[in-house]
C-alpha cells in the first residue's frame, strides 16, 4: 500500500507539474499575443499640366527683288501629362496690324509680312482660336514635337534693316 501511495503521489506531482508548466506557457503566449490593428489610406493627385518650348525661326537674308518666297520652320516641343487633351495656338505676333493669316515683322517703321502654317504645303494657317485654327493632340507624358511651317512672302518693297516679330505659343489644356 505504501508503494501505491508513493506511486500516486509521484503521478499527482508529475501531473501538477505538467499542468503548471502548461498554464505558465499558456499565460506567457497569450500575454504577448495581444494586438490592435488599424488601416490608413495612401493617396495622390495628378493634375493635368503642360509645358511648351520653341526654337526660333530665322528666314535669313531677304532679297526684295526675288520672286521666290522664303520658307522656314520652327520646332515646338510640348510636354503634357498622360491622356491630357490640349490645343496649341500661335498668336498674331507683335507686329502692328498683324493677323494670324498675315503676320508682320518690323524694322522701325518698315515691315515684312509672313505667315505660319500647320502643314508642309503651307495651306492651313496656324492661329490661336481653339477648335478653328489650332493644333490638337493628347499628352503622352513624354515630349511631343510639332513643326510650324513659315513663309516670308516674295516681292515686298522692303527697306534695309533687321526685321523681327515675337509670336506667343499657347498650350490650352
Amino acid at each position: 500500500m505504501k508503494y501505491f501511495k508513493t506511486q500516486i503521489r509521484y503521478h499527482v506531482a508529475k501531473f501538477l507539474a505538467l499542468v503548471s508548466a502548461t498554464l505558465l506557457l499558456g499565460m506567457t503566449a497569450t500575454s504577448g499575443a495581444s494586438a490592435q490593428t488599424d488601416t490608413f489610406q495612401v493617396t495622390a493627385t495628378v493634375n493635368a499640366t503642360c509645358s511648351v518650348s520653341a526654337t526660333d525661326l530665322a528666314f535669313g537674308v531677304y532679297d526684295p527683288f526675288s520672286a521666290t518666297d522664303i520658307d522656314g520652320t520652327v520646332t515646338l516641343t510640348v510636354l503634357c501629362t498622360n491622356t491630357t487633351d490640349y490645343d496649341i495656338g500661335l498668336d498674331e505676333g507683335t507686329g502692328q496690324g498683324a493677323t494670324v493669316t498675315t503676320r508682320v515683322m518690323e524694322s522701325g517703321a518698315n515691315d515684312l509680312t509672313y505667315s505660319l502654317y500647320q502643314n508642309t504645303q503651307r495651306t492651313t494657317v496656324w492661329g490661336d482660336t481653339v477648335g478653328v485654327d489650332t493644333v490638337s493632340d493628347t499628352g503622352t507624358g513624354s515630349n511631343q514635337t510639332f513643326t510650324v511651317y513659315g513663309r516670308l512672302f516674295a516681292l515686298q518693297n522692303a527697306a534695309p534693316g533687321s526685321y523681327s516679330d515675337t509670336v506667343t505659343v499657347t498650350v490650352t489644356f
